[in-house]
């Protein structure tokens, strides 16, 4: 009962409350662990098929011949293509940009905001004469950021947070945005992933909140492209009919922000594909 209680405290997030992340991460991470005994920590980096056997069988026979293979593809092709003034992507980032997207999202503390790992590669790219592109549509931004995180696979999350009042409140930011009923339906991202996971919801199992950014960007079967988390993110608050924010937004940079705290420790597996 006691832990139960703690839970509730955290689950009904304060605007006045304090943002306590590592108190936050160890209640979010136990809750998951008594809900799903049998599921170990690290194997939430694979989403529902961590808790759903008869998913997972179908998904680990789809991954023997990945639908992403083309986009990895792309993507490296165009990581290295030199942009108009002769510098490539890799010119922006610690180790030409390779093994690096465990680091994602940060908070900078110099700009005061969530840099995320899209975010970045388009800031390389205004850096360097090129316009930004879209975070929506699986166009070349999912393409370089699929292949930086291909690059990166086995590699664990550690995402910190800064002890500044900036970097807290875009986290409690991040949190509120997570657990905030929205909508006409009066959904918030919770009700789906956290109370409701592991049910059927129509058709569909919801997948637990931890990992969620783990395996992103994500080859959707039934869109037939790649969707950035931030597409992901847009696409759920339109379908319980919520305004939804701007890919590279402060409120989807701080949501990322916080549910991939949630997820530090597990492996990056990305891109991953979905149905």
């Amino acid at each position: 009962m006691f832990k139960q209680l703690l839970l509730i405290a955290f689950l009904i997030p304060s605007i006045s409350a304090i943002a306590s992340p590592e108190r936050d991460y160890d209640e979010f991470v136990s809750y998951f662990e008594n809900r799903f005994p049998d599921t170990p920590f690290e194997d939430y980096k694979n989403g529902v098929y961590s808790i759903d056997k008869s998913a997972r069988e179908q998904w680990e026979a789809m991954e023997e011949f990945p639908p992403y293979e083309l986009n990895v593809d792309r993507g490296e092709e165009l990581f290295n293509r030199p942009f108009k003034n002769g510098n490539t992507y890799g010119s922006c980032f610690e180790n030409d940009g390779i093994g690096i997207r465990q680091n994602y999202p940060y908070f900078d503390t110099e700009k005061n905001k969530v840099v995320t790992l899209e975010g970045a590669l388009n800031d390389c790219r205004v850096k360097n004469g090129e316009k930004p592109l879209s975070y929506f549509k699986g166009k070349e931004l999912a393409h370089v950021s699929a292949y930086m995180a291909y690059t990166s696979r086995g590699n664990k999350f550690n995402i910190q947070i800064p002890n500044t009042k900036e970097a807290l409140d875009a986290y409690e930011d991040g949190r509120r945005l997570y657990f905030t009923k929205k909508g006409q339906l009066n959904f918030s991202c919770a009700d789906c992933h956290v109370y409701q996971t592991g049910t059927k919801l129509r058709a569909d199992i919801p997948s637990p909140a931890i990992g969620h950014p783990t395996h992103f960007p994500v080859y959707r079967s039934g869109m037939g492209r790649l969707v950035t988390l931030h597409e992901r993110f847009a696409g759920c608050l339109n379908r319980i009919r919520a305004k939804s924010f701007k890919g590279g937004s402060d409120e989807l940079n701080n949501l990322e922000f916080f549910t991939t705290f949630m997820s530090n420790g597990l492996e990056v597996n990305g891109p991953g594909s979905r149905k």
